[in-house]
Formats: structure tokens, C-alpha cells, sequence
């Protein structure tokens, strides 16, 4: 279940059939790109989208990802990804997520992804101060 003490940004969309295996149930790496897809969303909520992120100087490399399936999704379902920062350090961010059916709530995924702050030409660096404001609601 989401936090209720800090933003959560939901994003709701179909499961497309390229995401899918033989049987029309969601691939296990698809979820991955969900999280991805949840915390671009994230950002675009919170005033900073990804794009202008990079064009800082930024990049956030990946560094954990975790998964744990609950029940499969499949073809065509109206999915819904919500994702929260879990935790914020200096150089690193940690995202939470939790993918649910869009009309049910029926959890299928949660999980968390840890993200190391880079400069482009690849050396640890300070989140900057625009992102470390958003550990708040």
C-alpha cells in the first residue's frame, strides 16, 4: 500500500500486447519498465521531468531493483503505477511502487528501485537541491 504521509503520483494506462507473453499475461521484465514509466511520471507531477534532469549535467544510474509478483496481469488490462520516494540521501534516491488494476486496486507488483546520482562523465554526484525537495507531500 502507497505512504499517506508523502506525494504519491499515480499514472493509469492498458497493457499493451507487446508486453505480454504467449498465455496474455504481463511479461515479469515489463513490470520493470513500468517502474520506469511510474517514476518519470513522478517527476513530470513534481515540476522536473527527466529530460531536464539530464540536461543538468545528471544522470540517475540504477542500482537495486526489487520485485515481488503478487498476481499476474494480463493483455489489455487497465493498470494503474504508483510511485513514491522511499528514501533520499545525498546521491541517491530510493523510488517505491506499487502497480495495481486501475478499477479494483488488486495489487499485482510492488517494489523499489535505488538510483545513484552521476554527472555525465560518470562520477557520483549531489542530487540537486530542486530534487531533494520532494521527500515531502
Amino acid at each position: 500500500m502507497p505512504p499517506e504521509d508523502r506525494y504519491v503520483a499515480e499514472t493509469t494506462f492498458h497493457v499493451r500486447y507487446a508486453e505480454t507473453d504467449a498465455m496474455g499475461i504481463v511479461h515479469h521484465a515489463s513490470y520493470i519498465v513500468y517502474f520506469e514509466e511510474g517514476r518519470s511520471h513522478y517527476a513530470r507531477q513534481r515540476g522536473s521531468d527527466y529530460a531536464s534532469f539530464e540536461h543538468t549535467g545528471h544522470y540517475l544510474t540504477v542500482a537495486e531493483v526489487h520485485a515481488r509478483y503478487l498476481k499476474p496481469a494480463r493483455y489489455d488490462q487497465y493498470i494503474t503505477v504508483c510511485c513514491w520516494i522511499e528514501d533520499m540521501k545525498s546521491r541517491s534516491v530510493t523510488f517505491g511502487y506499487e502497480i495495481v488494476d486501475a478499477n479494483s486496486r488488486e495489487v499485482f507488483v510492488t517494489g523499489s528501485s535505488k538510483h545513484i546520482c552521476i554527472t555525465h562523465d560518470g562520477q557520483v554526484a549531489r542530487l540537486p537541491d530542486a530534487w531533494r525537495t520532494w521527500t515531502g507531500t
